[in-house]
């Protein structure tokens, strides 16, 4: 893994792809994982904090080959702020609008944050995969309006109206494949037309110093140390899946829904 190629990629463009982080039959065997859970508790989509009582995340989230790439990102203090699946079935509608993730998030350091997105599954333009603008994440915010209910699958229906589509690039994904991107680079994804699912991992990490500026919030220290105390301690999955921990699950997910901030 070539981290001083990553790091300059990302430090250019906001965004760096096709970084292998497990092989095409290890994804296989985690989707067979995450699909055993789901034909049990139903669908895991969009259900944040999926670290706490998955164990196939979790393993995926604190793995040498993801974390070497997000020390060279951020340093070697790492917090595992989120995870969540985010799945497009077959043959779905469903989109996601152009838009930056910093934008509702409310953290206190833009750059002290990266987002990785994880193929499950595989990921071709066909099925949705993310397109992002290059060096958009140099320009900080962009305006954004909020029109939920037409299919856009963001939580406020947020999407940036003005982009420069001729500047967009498409990052598609192989099964074990991820990408990283900073939070400020607009990035969008179609729907998806395949025969197949789209599963991806998306986990945001932070520096220990990067607080949440409205609520009172949980990460889990994955690598280094945390001299801040920003953020409480949370519980790491007991099995395959930590049935005990469904209900406080669920509660972390409500909890980290309402913290995303409109402005």
């Amino acid at each position: 893994m070539d981290l001083a190629r990553i790091t300059s990629t990302y430090e250019a463009d906001g965004v760096v792809g096709n970084v292998a982080v497990v092989s095409a039959h290890e994804a296989a065997t985690h989707r067979k994982r995450l699909e055993a859970v789901e034909a049990e508790h139903g669908s895991l989509h969009y259900i944040n904090k999926i670290h706490t009582v998955m164990a196939s995340p979790y393993e995926l989230v604190t793995s040498d080959a993801v974390l070497d790439v997000v020390e060279s990102l951020i340093g070697p203090d790492i917090l595992l702020y989120n995870s969540t699946y985010i799945i497009k079935e077959p043959h779905t509608d469903a989109y996601v609008a152009w838009h930056q993730d910093l934008t509702y998030w409310g953290l206190s350091d833009d750059n002290a944050q990266v987002s990785m997105w994880l193929a499950i599954a595989p990921a071709p333009v066909e099925s949705g995969c993310m397109v992002m603008v290059p060096g958009s994440h140099k320009a900080g915010r962009a305006e954004h309006v909020e029109r939920p209910g037409d299919g856009n699958v963001l939580l406020l229906g947020q999407q940036i109206e003005d982009v420069d589509v001729e500047l967009a690039r498409p990052c598609a994904l192989e099964a074990g494949e991820a990408s990283f991107h900073h939070g400020w680079t607009i990035h969008t994804s179609a729907p998806n037309t395949t025969d197949d699912r789209r599963i991806g991992l998306n986990v945001q990490f932070v520096a220990p110093h990067n607080h949440q500026t409205g609520e009172d919030m949980t990460a889990t220290l994955l690598r280094g140390e945390d001299r801040y105390g920003h953020y409480r301690p949370e519980p790491r999955p007991s099995g395959e899946i930590d049935r005990d921990q469904l209900d406080e699950l669920f509660a972390a997910d409500r909890k980290m829904k309402d913290s995303f901030q409109t402005k």
